[in-house]
């Protein structure tokens, strides 16, 4: 699925019940309640952290939460997708494989319908009324995504792994969200070009999750994994100034500031 995630844990999902066949082994969970409440948390804590960001011009609740369940929905449909697209693989060399299986399995299917779910909703509703709109809404759908690929990983795996990726996939997630958040935002109030800067949203968040995840998953070169560290780390300080940019830039900046000098 995503970032810490092998093919062969995808093809193990075919026998699962979230592709209609057998029944999930609960005999081994210690603690199944504690361990998928902690896969829920760290999606839900992104979230409020990206919408207290949002200081000049709240968004409404109920899109936030549509947002976040069409999260849950799209990872539903790449997990099928995925499979699919392993299925269908040729039999490459092995590093062949994972960098087929980063870029045009795991972060084209997953980037693909973060992107379009992004366009299908928040994008044309007339509560997408500045730029840093683009960014929550897309943190909100990677949420969502984040969330149920935890859940799934909290059925499958012990206490350290949940937490592990609470640190790591799942704010990757967020990250590469608000990457083409910010351009999604920035197209919906650009005229000219703004096909070209919705596809660059697009190519950036799937380029950068790509990368991550083949320096993560392959195993020719224990060295390039270490430049996985190093792509998290460039998303966190593209990210910042991003986000940055578009509170800067909010068309409802001047009126918070001349309401607050406002005694009436």
């Amino acid at each position: 699925m995503f970032l810490i995630l092998s093919s062969e844990v995808i093809s193990s999902w075919v026998k699962e019940p979230l592709l209609g066949q057998t029944t999930l082994n609960i005999s081994a969970w210690t603690y199944p309640t504690v361990l998928i409440a902690l896969a829920i948390v760290p999606g839900i804590l992104i979230s409020w952290y990206i919408y207290s960001l949002d200081k000049h011009e709240k968004e409404p609740r109920l899109p936030l939460v549509i947002a976040f369940v069409m999260g849950l929905a799209a990872a539903w449909i790449a997990i099928r997708a995925e499979v699919w697209a392993l299925g269908i693989m040729p039999d490459f060399p092995e590093l062949v494989k994972t960098l087929v299986f980063s870029f045009l399995v795991v972060a084209f299917i997953e980037e693909s319908l973060k992107w379009l779910f992004l366009l299908a909703y928040p994008y044309r509703q007339s509560f997408f009324n500045e730029p840093f709109d683009g960014i929550i809404y897309a943190v909100m759908i990677a949420m969502g995504m984040a969330t149920f690929e935890n859940v799934l990983y909290a059925e499958r795996y012990d206490l350290g792994t949940v937490l592990l990726r609470a640190f790591t996939a799942v704010p990757a997630h967020g990250l590469f969200a608000v990457i083409m958040g910010y351009y999604v935002g920035r197209a919906r109030f650009l005229y000219p070009f703004k096909k070209w800067v919705l596809i660059k949203g697009w190519a950036l968040a799937l380029g950068l999750h790509g990368a991550y995840d083949f320096f993560l998953l392959q195993k020719a070169y224990k060295e390039l994994a270490m430049l996985a560290a190093l792509t998290l780390a460039f998303c966190f300080y593209l990210a910042q100034r991003l986000l940055a940019e578009h509170q800067e830039n909010s068309p409802f900046k001047n009126e918070d500031t001349n309401g607050a000098s406002d005694p009436n």
